[in-house]
């Protein structure tokens, strides 16, 4: 397995991004973080799914702000203190917009599919918390480039804004996958139904699911939202995904 990070050339810079090619190569994975970016959780995870035959690129979404670590993430697990770590990261994913992350995505697929060993065809993304909201986005724009995507404790799928990812969902040709936290903030049971409707009305093939008892952040084993039987689940779910779009 050849695993390190690397830098990815954008029109706005340049993403530190953490790469994982398998010995014999695979097909394309984007892994998009959650807000508290680029760390050894996420090279675990992108690892992980690197084991079962495919190449991840896990980008710094939130290069624009500086180099992965942005953060002092030494109180994450502490829930009593996340709100001061939010202040800091919220200017980051307010200026993350959805021409931004469009733009920023198809520059990770141009990279990623250069690299060695990593198999011609569109790619699958698997979000987290604001990756899972930005992976929708991406697949919506580059229907051609995305094949599939896994949303996991996305937030703000549907809103009533005029830019709400809900939307556009009608030009969605591939898979995709909504593994919602059961409390949620971001994403109520109000929101779920207005998003599953959209889905419908537009013919897209998805499944959307509800973890039981799962707080926002559920796969995340380094926060105190971390749910390990909601986070297994989540694998099986994921890597069902990928079996299915091979």
């Amino acid at each position: 397995m050849r695993k390190g990070m690397v830098d990815v050339p954008t029109e706005d810079g340049v993403a530190d991004s953490y790469l994982v090619v398998p010995d014999g190569g695979g097909p394309g994975v984007l892994l998009f973080m959650d807000a508290f970016g680029l760390r050894p959780r996420i090279e675990e995870m992108a690892e992980r799914i690197a084991a079962r035959g495919y190449a991840v690129l896990a980008p710094n979404l939130l290069y624009r702000g500086g180099r992965a670590p942005q953060f002092d993430l030494a109180d994450l697990g502490d829930p009593d203190k996340r709100g001061a770590l939010f202040g800091q990261i919220m200017p980051l994913i307010a200026a993350l917009t959805p021409e931004t992350i469009v733009r920023d995505a198809a520059k990770y697929i141009d990279f990623l599919a250069a690299q060695d060993g990593v198999e011609a065809g569109p790619v699958v993304i698997t979000g987290y918390c604001m990756g899972g909201t930005n992976a929708l986005r991406v697949i919506e724009a580059l229907p051609d480039r995305v094949k599939a995507i896994a949303s996991f404790h996305g937030g703000r799928l549907a809103t009533d804004q005029p830019d709400s990812p809900h939307l556009a969902v009608g030009s969605i040709t591939g898979e995709v996958y909504f593994g919602h936290a059961d409390n949620d903030h971001s994403m109520s049971a109000e929101q779920i139904k207005t998003l599953e409707a959209a889905l419908d009305e537009a013919g897209v093939t998805y499944r959307s699911e509800l973890y039981e008892g799962a707080e926002h952040g559920f796969t995340m084993s380094d926060t105190a939202a971390h749910n390990a039987a909601a986070e297994q689940r989540h694998w099986e779910n994921l890597f069902a995904l990928l079996e299915r779009t091979r």
